[in-house]
């Protein structure tokens, strides 16, 4: 720092102190304004990468195949559900479901047709279409509509459990259509940046819509949080009588968003009072509890309101920023209230002034390389493609930035206007940098042999690493959404949906004829010999009589004979429907997935009708025909389309799966489709929330796990600036090095995934590594030429700089392992993470780092003078 500019500030914070907390209070008031517009994100875009083409896929499939968000609702009544009293409470319950403000629809087991009950045949079915009875028409049978539904494939799993025990309600949310015009607005502007660029004007007009993106995205957030409010009061009514649970991605993403915003206000408290407690206990003072306090307090409203008047949104991954931020400013605090009190102690005929100036001249340069060095670290995090992570990198940069200026403002000019009160010899607080000093001294090489097997260890650890988790990992299993999920795994076929689309080969122009009932008809040659058209006077049809008592196509076409020429009817082939069938099949034998639903399934159910027998070409283009349009949209739509020649496989997976490692279940479906199948890899898309999820786990693991060694790079740059020294450079990247292999590799050996909340850990890990090392080498560098000796000088500094170390390290680890009682199991392993690393980098720096010091002697030969 310029001399001059020290000198400014100590003028100003230490001969100014009322105009200094004046003006810090004036900028935090009217920051603090703006923390009621401070939000958290609960919506998909939280989870997803930025630019992704696959994101992009998933909303046009949603708009071509019709889909929207929904929830389930699983109905396990006390009694059997095929009875009346039963019936009774899930016919009111879907009711009370559909009135609701924000329900579009509610699908169960009331509205489908039951075929079987109607007993008709296929070629009856245009005819009685609209007819069909259902749950709800009079005078039906209970146990035969149970048997109906039971049997059948397209309901099976999917509204009514194997067991029959269970029904499931689904819930289909109202669309937001101002929001999606909103979206295609904002992504036609983006496409046109970055490929031609825009105009003055049509900047202007991107600014104006992704603002108001944001603006709907938040109204649309919070009414899906109160749509699944209202959802889960009106399941209270009824849990008197059934087993209820309530399940599905929307609801998934909400309570993940509300379980974070209820721990940042329980065991945000209680983290306070663990780090105020563990103030008092190694300080026993006072204003050593309160102006750490007051800091934080201070940086924490002061970030908040600067991140809603910049109307950042927190998500599930920044929402441990104000804790990191706490870290910070806890141990900016302690290094600097531990040097004052050193001072007490070496200028006893010091005045109070002169001791705090003391403390600001040596702490200031220190303090500042370790904000640096670990905005550094945080900043690695802009790199990824994943918009949470970028604003969360930003954020720490910010925090990091704003701790660091108000801590040495706040501090020094409270300080000075309380009157000097030397601390008093007082019962000691358990402090192990002595014994550490002595065990590094005594034992030096066992502390080079620890190492090396850990670096051993955390390198077969991170070995062991894989990107992934699933949603249900979050949750404990006494939660509502856990048990909602197993549930809903267990009897209804899977939560996380996936999609598979595929495009179907088209017929070569060259084998087939474009009239479809030529003697080349692309597929119909099962029918050589068993007909002939009369083209003179329209479609007269004969048949062998082994059609006599299956699907009477001479009625059919004669009923139909005007629609016959759509060609959306040819599409329907009988050598595609078998390879649909046989690729529904594939994917329903696959461990992880549970219910697949398709035209496989509707085809079983027009097999079923046809006397389980197959339906040839012919007879699928007459069917076609046959359906009115309004089931045309309701069940051919969602996974046929016929224009673009593709089928949609809609696949529930089993989240509770052991097996369930999503890269290596969407591998084994391309691979298997284009193996099994032999389609080309450019036919098979794979789509839908897990794909967009995986996609997120990998792109942080490409660009935070693979740049770690970057950062540390240029954090190695940064020592050798800050200590002008090579050696005294790399030798203090080594204690960090092993601190985030170490977190890493433990969570390799443990099984814990690296997951959007667990990958920040290695940011956090060198940050807080840094900060140790920094802050030793520095005072041991400054003391050196004084003492003369390694060793000695390793005793020094562990009394002195390793005493505040040490102090942080007690009250971050104190208070953060209070969150291993949360429900919440990510802010479980934050807790725990951060806590190991701390230990470890604090470790690290007071036993390896002076061992290296002393070895490799980077300060000169040496020459005891103490």
């Amino acid at each position: 720092m310029p001399y001059k500019f020290l000198q400014l500030y100590l003028r100003l914070v230490l001969h100014k102190p009322v105009i200094v907390l004046i003006l810090v209070a004036i900028v935090a008031a009217l920051l603090g304004s703006y923390v009621p517009r401070f939000r958290m994100d609960a919506s998909a875009d939280s989870l997803v990468v930025e630019g992704d083409p696959d994101l992009e896929y998933s909303r046009e499939i949603n708009a071509r195949y019709g889909t929207g968000d929904f929830v389930f609702v699983t109905f396990q009544p006390n009694q059997p559900l095929f009875s009346e009293s039963a019936l009774s409470d899930l016919r009111s319950l879907r009711g009370d479901l559909q009135a609701l403000a924000g329900v579009a629809s509610v699908d169960s087991i009331f509205d489908v047709p039951l075929f079987k009950v109607a007993d008709v045949s296929l070629s009856e079915l245009g005819d009685v279409a609209d007819n069909l009875p259902t749950l709800d028409s009079p005078g039906i049978s209970l146990e035969a509509a149970a048997a109906d539904l039971g049997s059948s494939e397209a309901y099976r799993d999917v509204l009514l459990s194997a067991d029959g025990r269970t029904t499931a309600l689904i819930v289909n949310f109202a669309p937001n259509p101002p929001l999606t015009e909103l979206l295609e607005a904002r992504t036609t502007l983006r496409e046109a940046a970055g490929e031609s660029g825009l105009t003055g004007a049509q900047q202007a007009e991107l600014h104006a819509v992704e603002a108001q993106y944001t603006a709907a995205t938040i109204a649309d957030a919070a009414q899906l949080h109160d749509d699944i409010t209202a959802i889960r009061a009106t399941l209270d009514r009824y849990r008197d009588n059934a087993t209820i649970y309530l399940g599905g991605v929307p609801m998934i993403a909400d309570d993940l968003v509300t379980f974070v915003r209820s721990d940042l206000v329980t065991f945000g408290a209680a983290i306070l009072f663990f780090i105020v407690a563990s103030l008092a206990y190694l300080f026993r003072k006072t204003r050593y509890v309160l102006i750490p306090l007051t800091c934080g307090l201070i940086i924490a409203l002061s970030v908040v309101g600067l991140l809603g008047l910049l109307e950042w949104p927190v998500t599930v991954i920044s929402s441990n920023f104000i804790s990191l931020l706490l870290i910070i400013t806890i141990s900016l605090t302690v290094h600097l209230i531990v040097r004052y009190r050193e001072l007490e102690q070496e200028q006893p005929d010091a005045t109070h002034l002169e001791r705090l100036q003391a403390t600001l001249k040596s702490m200031i340069k220190p303090c500042a390389y370790t904000s640096l060095t670990t905005v550094v670290a945080f900043g690695s995090l802009v790199v990824s493609d994943i918009p949470p992570i970028i604003d969360f990198g930003w954020m720490m940069v910010m925090g990091i930035c704003c701790a660091f200026a108000l801590t040495f403002l706040v501090f020094p000019a409270v300080l000075v206007l309380l009157p000097g009160s030397p601390s008093t010899a007082q019962k000691k607080s358990i402090d192990i940098t002595p014994a550490l000093a002595q065990f590094t001294r005594r034992y030096g090489t066992v502390v080079l042999a620890i190492s090396l097997l850990l670096f051993v260890f955390s390198g077969l650890g991170i070995g062991k690493l894989k990107v992934e988790n699933s949603f249900i990992s979050y949750f404990d299993e006494n939660t509502d959404i856990y048990q909602g999920m197993v549930a809903i795994d267990r009897e209804m076929g899977g939560t996380t949906p996936l999609d598979v689309i595929i495009d179907l080969r088209r017929p070569n122009p060259f084998e087939a004829q474009a009239n479809p009932f030529g003697e080349q008809d692309a597929g119909f040659d099962d029918f050589d010999d068993d007909f002939d058209i009369d083209f003179d006077d329209g479609f007269d049809i004969g048949f062998e009589d082994d059609f006599d008592d299956g699907f009477d196509l001479d009625n059919a076409f004669m009923a139909s004979d005007q629609d016959v020429d759509d060609d959306a009817a040819y599409w329907f082939t009988s050598d595609k429907m078998a390879e649909i069938i046989a690729i529904q099949d594939y994917l329903e034998s696959l461990p992880e997935t549970g219910k697949v639903l398709s035209l496989a399934t509707l085809l079983g159910i027009a097999y079923e009708l046809n006397d389980d027998e197959p339906l040839n070409s012919l007879e699928l283009a007459v069917l076609y025909n046959r359906i009115p349009a309004d089931y045309k949209e309701s069940l051919l739509r969602p996974y046929v389309s016929v224009d673009d020649d593709q089928v949609r496989f809609s696949i529930r997976v089993l989240e509770t799966s052991p097996d369930l490692v999503r890269q290596e279940l969407l591998q084994s479906i391309q691979d298997g489709l284009t193996e099994e199948f032999g389609f080309a890899p450019e036919q098979i898309h794979l789509t839908g929330m897990l794909v967009l999820y995986n996609n997120m786990l990998q792109s942080l693991f490409e660009s935070q796990i693979l740049t770690l060694g970057l950062v540390l790079m240029v954090i190695m740059i940064m020592f050798l600036i800050l200590f002008r020294s090579w050696k005294l450079a790399i030798i203090g990247i080594v204690p960090n090095i092993l601190a985030a292999m170490s977190v890493l590799g433990l969570m390799g050996w443990l099984g814990i995934p690296l997951d959007m909340m667990t990958t920040t850990i290695a940011a956090i890990s060198v940050g807080i590594g840094v900060d140790n090392t920094i802050h030793y080498v520095h005072r041991y560098k400054t003391r050196f030429p004084e003492i003369g000796d390694y060793t000695k000088t390793m005793v020094y500094c562990h009394g002195s700089i390793g005493k505040a170390m040490y102090y942080t390290g007690f009250t971050i680890v104190a208070g953060f392992s209070i969150l291993v009682l949360s429900n919440f199991i990510p802010t479980i392993y934050f807790g725990l993470l951060t806590s190991m690393a701390m230990c470890l980098a604090l470790a690290g720096a007071l036993t390896l780092l002076p061992k290296l010091l002393i070895i490799f002697r980077p300060l000169g030969p040496g020459e005891a003078k103490l």
